[in-house]
């Protein structure tokens, strides 16, 4: 990761993504977390992520380690709280997958995600999980299918 910055966490949107108060500037920064995905808020596990993260970073100094930004112009970078890898611990406790498709060669996260599905941690306890990237997708069908030019095609 090539820049750093540090804040106040002011805002935890969901289990994947946080506003933080810059120092001195009073600027605000939008910053998803690397590698991972966490349940979306409609999900089962998704609103325990965003409270989870909330109560373990919220007010908190951060320090994140990025690249560069998505397309929705948000940070993309590993949060850090004392030390503590933020999204390291977020699939540890089984509140996020590894996103592969984003970090396919991350091998803690790998493992991460392997002891939490063994030791059925958070989302883990369930039969069959959907993963937030499926569950986003089925959405976006689910809207499509229901626009007024697929109804107007029926």
């Amino acid at each position: 990761m090539g820049e750093e910055l540090t804040g106040k966490v002011i805002r935890v949107s969901d289990g994947d993504t946080i506003t933080l108060l810059l120092p001195d500037s009073k600027m605000q920064e939008k910053v998803r977390l690397a590698g991972i995905d966490a349940p979306e808020s409609p999900q089962d596990f998704g609103q325990r992520a965003r409270k989870f993260l909330q109560d373990f970073i919220g007010g908190e100094t951060a320090k994140v380690e990025y690249d560069g930004r998505d397309q929705y112009g948000r940070i993309v970078g590993v949060v850090f709280v004392d030390g503590k890898n933020i999204n390291l611990e977020m699939v540890k406790c089984g509140l996020a997958w590894h996103y592969v498709a984003f970090a396919r060669n991350n091998t803690q996260l790998a493992e991460a995600q392997a002891e939490a599905q063994r030791k059925r941690r958070g989302l883990w306890v369930q039969p069959n999980p959907i993963p937030p990237w499926e569950f986003r997708r089925e959405q976006r069908g689910k809207r499509n299918a229901t626009s007024p030019k697929a109804t107007a095609k029926q």
